[in-house]
């Protein structure tokens, strides 16, 4: 494969491999580990296939995918099921991912009034689940929770688990450091480090609306290279891919949105300001203004809500020319009115070519979507799997 095309396809398919940007000299490990990678991507998204078919759809040579393919037969990741006649010649022998061969555990800690867990298997099965009520929890006290729910978790699987994914409101730093989370009042905590200490097991955490848009690519959804995620839930945050590209910024803060001050004179927010987007639109305060209120009055509420969202995003989806936004979080308050006032709201302010084909979804991956994108995170770094 030269070396253009290899470049060109670990951009489209490396979301989380900062060792893979366009600048940057390709070292032949990084190769290897990413043509391993295609080869996993591939039977996932596309289901079992023979070696000659798989050479063909990642332009690998065949005698490389046969060395690949051995590797991975040898660790149980792959294994062979059946023959497919092609018309032509000798069957092929197809070629599938066990999918039970590795778990990972994962945790979403976006829900304002719990923490959801689940064990995920390789091609994204949610195979065990287990929530703990917070009870308002913030602080030492929702970092003892998250380990309680984590251990409960690692002892629902007797199978070979590579590691453990978090997906975090807040800003993120890599290596798993909380750098800043209101609402669970997390300051600098480094999660990802004393789970590791204490777990033996890598731990992996994100933002949650990272974790999101990385689990509605790589397990649930066929859109193209430019992807806008809205989450909403204990706060509100976005996770943006470009050009395949999962946007961090400078410091790990990309799409801390639900800070943004759209009311000076609003309600005070968890961070200190008032009239943040969060105060509007967080799933917890949505769902205090909706208590008591007949249909048309809920209709109102979120139909604001889904406005003043609209207001946020137009200049991000002008910067960019984007298509969509998907919108992860509660579906009865993310639903029909919510998503049209948002779109309306888009398209009366931006350029007529930019927003008139604007439309907002909900996310594939459902309820799930953070689960499987701190899966998809783990699988990653632990196994190279894209």
């Amino acid at each position: 494969m030269p070396y253009k095309e290899t470049v060109a396809r670990v951009t489209e398919l490396g979301t989380w491999g900062r060792a893979f940007r366009h600048t940057g000299k390709m070292l032949p490990g990084h190769g290897r580990r990413h043509n391993r990678a295609l080869i996993l991507h591939e039977l996932r998204r596309q289901g079992p296939q023979s070696r000659a078919e798989l050479a063909r759809a990642t332009q690998l040579t065949a005698a490389t995918v046969g060395d690949f393919v051995t590797d991975l037969m040898e660790e149980g990741i792959v294994e062979e099921r059946g023959r497919r006649s092609t018309g032509t010649g000798k069957p092929g022998t197809l070629l599938g991912i066990v999918a039970d061969a590795r778990h990972t555990v994962c945790l979403d800690l976006s829900d304002q009034s719990r923490f959801v867990g689940g064990v995920v298997n390789l091609v994204g099965d949610v195979v065990e689940r287990r929530t703990l009520a917070r009870r308002g929890r913030t602080g030492d006290a929702a970092v003892r929770l998250v380990a309680e729910l984590t251990t409960d978790l690692l002892s629902l699987t007797s199978g070979s688990v590579v590691g453990v994914g978090i997906g975090s409101p807040g800003v993120v730093l890599p290596g798993g450091v909380v750098q800043a989370s209101s609402n669970l009042h997390w300051q600098g905590t480094t999660l990802g480090a004393d789970l590791t200490r204490d777990l033996d097991l890598p731990v992996h955490v994100v933002n949650d609306a990272n974790a999101a848009v990385v689990g509605e690519r790589q397990f649930r959804d066929d859109s193209g290279p430019n992807l806008l995620l809205v989450k909403v839930g204990l706060g509100v945050g976005a996770g943006l891919v470009l050009d395949g590209h999962l946007i961090e910024g400078d410091g790990s803060a990309a799409g801390e949105i639900g800070h943004v001050v759209v009311d000076p004179d609003g309600e005070p927010c968890a961070c200190g300001n008032r009239g943040c987007l969060e105060t509007v639109v967080a799933g917890s305060l949505l769902r205090e203004r909706l208590d008591g209120l007949d249909s048309t009055g809920r209709e109102a509420v979120l139909r604001a809500a889904g406005d003043r969202l609209g207001i946020a995003l137009a200049p991000i989806v002008s910067l960019l020319n984007l298509a969509e936004v998907l919108l992860s979080g509660p579906a009865d308050l993310l639903g029909e009115s919510f998503r049209e006032a948002l779109v309306a709201a888009v398209k009366q302010r931006t350029f007529p070519l930019v927003g008139k084909r604007f439309a907002a979804r909900l996310t594939a991956t459902g309820s799930d979507d953070v689960l499987l994108g701190a899966a998809a995170v783990v699988f990653e770094h632990e196994l190279g799997v894209h």
